[in-house]
């Protein structure tokens, strides 16, 4: 289920709130405050009101949680595809990956290795993919561009970035030296996934809270219940 489906799940479950607190005439005019209302009729719309403010609470946990599976994703993937290149030399304009790679070649060669297509240089990949505002917003995967575009690194997440770093050096992991000060440009080629999201919303129950889909069912219960005892 998609989080605008979930949303609007969720809209559908207070319009029928809302269709409780009238559809018994004055029994259930105000709920929680008349008198004649049973104690059963306002335990359960009470309960059920709760219910979907829990519901909405978990719609914006779940998009976060989304977020942070689909950042995890990426992080797993990029660090599979980075290990076979690990202690390989720096080569200007080299790009075999049995002999050493230069910085573009060594992120082209991932990104071939990911499913997806770079150009060759720096210049080039650097209009690649979409834009990132900041370093504090970047993604496992994301290609730092610093040096005016002169060099390319592969962000890791948790303040870490592999390279082909320069003559003398191989590939390998190391902290970030880049900081916004220093950078060119941030691009990111992964998508963002979200899962974790769909998967969260559309369970029958997640952490303890019930489905949506079994919010509305419920809802439609009591309605039809107080609609019968009014009668």
């Amino acid at each position: 289920m998609s989080m605008t489906d979930a949303l609007g799940r969720i809209e559908e479950i207070r319009s029928t709130l809302s269709q409780l607190s009238g559809a018994a005439g004055p029994k259930t005019a105000v709920l929680g405050t008349t008198s004649s209302v049973t104690g059963t009729d306002t335990e359960f719309a009470s309960t059920l009101s709760s219910l979907t403010a829990a519901a909405t609470g978990t719609a914006g946990t779940a998009a976060a949680a989304g977020a942070a599976a689909g950042g995890a994703a990426a992080d797993g993937k990029v660090l599979d595809a980075v290990q076979k290149y690990l202690g390989l030399p720096y080569i200007w304009g080299g790009n075999d990956p049995a002999q050493g790679l230069d910085c573009s070649s060594f992120v082209q060669n991932v990104y071939k290795d990911l499913g997806y297509t770079l150009p060759r240089v720096t210049w080039d990949q650097m209009n690649s993919g979409t834009e990132v505002a900041s370093l504090a917003q970047a993604q496992p995967g994301d290609l730092i561009f610093s040096h005016d575009g002169g060099h390319v690194s592969i962000y890791l997440g948790n303040g870490k970035a592999v390279d082909a770093p320069q003559p003398g050096q191989t590939i390998a992991i190391r902290d970030a030296w880049e900081n916004d000060s220093n950078i060119t440009t941030i691009r990111r080629i992964l998508p963002t996934e979200t899962a974790g999201a769909a998967g969260f919303l559309s369970a029958p129950g997640g952490a303890g809270v019930p489905g949506i889909s079994d919010l509305v069912a419920s809802a439609r219960a009591a309605q039809a219940a107080l609609m019968g005892s009014a009668a």
